[in-house]
């Protein structure tokens, strides 16, 4: 059903390079050259523009790959939907993921689908908000799992679990088991603070709490911003300052110590996201079935 020169072409326009995607199609290099340039012949345009050495994409190849991933993603769809009508759970689910949710909570989730569903395979991309729902929008991916607001009406959403980000410092930091008072707000806004890169649902919904709470998020000591929970954790512990984390990120840390800020609790929605229209059905359906009836138990256990 899926073209066979569209899914050559694929491959070889997401790595931009041929002897790569002819390794992963299990073909020769002249096979996938032989193929694509048939495609161009069939097309009438020039896909990839070989000169200077390397291999981009010419506009008309940027605007096939676009259509070629959502073919893909159909094929994939109808296998699924076949699949179901015959009494069967087979294929292949992709999930983009929130990195918060891809490192500590998708993995309990999988495991657990698995391991009643042993057709079923996951391919997971991980990355922040804004980037999920961009692939979910390019047909890249057909469920999405992100841990802040989409700020989009073309997507639909659900949640499924709450999670508390939490101010985190290392085990000998003076707030650590504070005795002297409660850490204010204002001792917060006041600190070196490590925090999550824009564009992430962790840094949406802290700038969101704080400044709820009246403080002026143009005037943080940000002293550094990373895209990854656990560089923040790291550079916590290396002393560089007050980090802020999913819970999730430091059960079973020895080494950081979460502390309680008096009169702030920053919380978010951690969301399933999907275009929008009916309920989604296939694979992508029966794992958000899944996680409704299982995910509480599964997940309120970590905790």
């Amino acid at each position: 059903m899926d073209d066979f020169r569209l899914k050559v072409f694929r491959e070889a326009a997401e790595r931009l390079n041929f002897t790569q995607a002819a390794e992963a199609l299990r073909l020769t290099q002249p096979a996938v050259t032989l193929q694509v340039k048939k495609l161009e012949q069939d097309l009438g345009v020039r896909l990839f523009d070989r000169s200077g050495g390397r291999v981009t994409l010419t506009a008309a190849g940027t605007a096939l790959l676009g259509y070629a991933r959502r073919i893909g993603a159909l094929y994939e769809e109808a296998r699924r939907e076949m699949g179901l009508l015959a009494g069967e759970r087979r294929g292949t689910l992709r999930i983009g993921a929130s990195t918060t949710i891809s490192q500590y909570i998708l993995p309990r989730l999988v495991g657990a689908f698995a391991g009643t569903h042993k057709e079923v395979r996951f391919s997971v991309e991980s990355g922040n908000t804004e980037a999920v729902i961009e692939w979910l929008g390019d047909g890249r991916i057909e469920l999405g799992m992100i841990e802040g607001p989409a700020h989009r009406t073309d997507v639909r959403t659900e949640t499924f679990m709450e999670d508390d980000i939490v101010p985190i410092v290392p085990r000998e930091h003076v707030w650590a088991g504070r005795k002297a008072g409660p850490v204010t707000i204002e001792m917060l806004a006041e600190s070196p603070l490590l925090i999550r890169e824009r564009g992430s649902g962790t840094r949406q919904v802290v700038e969101a709490a704080l400044g709820a709470a009246g403080v002026d998020v143009g005037k943080l000591k940000i002293v550094m911003e990373l895209d990854a929970t656990e560089a923040i954790k790291t550079a916590v512990e290396s002393g560089m300052g007050v980090g802020l984390v999913s819970r999730w990120a430091i059960l079973n840390s020895t080494g950081l110590r979460e502390v309680e800020v008096s009169g702030l609790r920053v919380t978010r929605d951690m969301s399933f996201v999907y275009p929008q229209g009916p309920e989604l059905d296939g694979l992508g359906g029966a794992f958000i079935h899944f996680v409704r009836d299982f995910g509480p138990e599964l997940l309120g256990a970590a905790l």
